[in-house]
């Protein structure tokens, strides 16, 4: 079974007297394990169909079913948790806070369980990536490819079954770029669902799935 699937999805922008449709009847499946991309123009809609995917964005029309649970029809307490247990998501500007440290950063998404994760796990997560002794530092003191790395380990904390990264590598330079697409195909190999909006060849390239969307379809 698909560990996602869409069904009709259309999604609506109202700018004044005009409406515009990001999102048009839009149908797509991703099976569990899988790396995809999600490549495309400008304005195509790629951002806003992750959003949707992640339980981010209510689309307008149609269906969005996670591991066979229509993921827009739950309560709002439900649905905050389901999401808080299944999805991760990664952004391109990292969004950690600036007040945290790297190790508070991480362990929020956890802390929002009320669990508070053990040294153990934080270092379980952070070692294969290269930041365990940068965890004392606020953002401001990291680089932003050590940046992208908590964020990603801040994605990973509930142990999510779906990571979704919008652009994660858009703000980096080439070498940075290349760490953290191997950290993404790093945790797509030990059976994570990696979905990654981008722009980048090069980014695509290790995706095992790309899917191209143009004006808000698949193309």
């Amino acid at each position: 079974m698909p560990i996602l699937e869409l069904s009709h999805i259309r999604k609506e922008f109202v700018s004044g007297p005009r409406t515009v449709q990001a999102i048009r009847d839009l149908n797509l499946k991703i099976e569990t394990g899988e790396m995809t991309a999600i490549v495309g123009p400008s304005g195509a809609g790629k951002s806003t169909l992750l959003q949707i995917m992640a339980g981010l964005m209510r689309p307008t029309k149609g269906q969005v079913l996670f591991d066979g649970r229509d993921l827009y029809a739950m309560k709002e307490t439900e649905f905050a948790a389901f999401r808080r247990d299944h999805i991760s998501y990664v952004f391109q500007h990292f969004n950690l806070l600036p007040m945290l440290t790297a190790r508070e950063n991480i362990a929020v998404p956890a802390l929002l369980n009320d669990v508070k994760p053990t040294e153990e796990t934080i270092r379980a997560i952070t070692d294969p990536f290269g930041i365990s002794g940068r965890l004392d530092h606020f953002p401001s003191e990291l680089s932003g490819g050590e940046q992208q790395r908590v964020a990603i380990a801040r994605a990973l904390i509930n142990d999510p079954d779906v990571i979704f990264a919008d652009e994660p590598t858009g703000n980096l330079d080439s070498a940075a770029s290349g760490d953290v697409m191997e950290i993404f195909a790093n945790l797509n190999r030990a059976g994570k669902t990696v979905l990654i909006v981008t722009h980048d060849p090069q980014v695509a390239g290790y995706c095992t799935k790309i899917i191209k969307i143009v004006d808000g379809s698949v193309a």
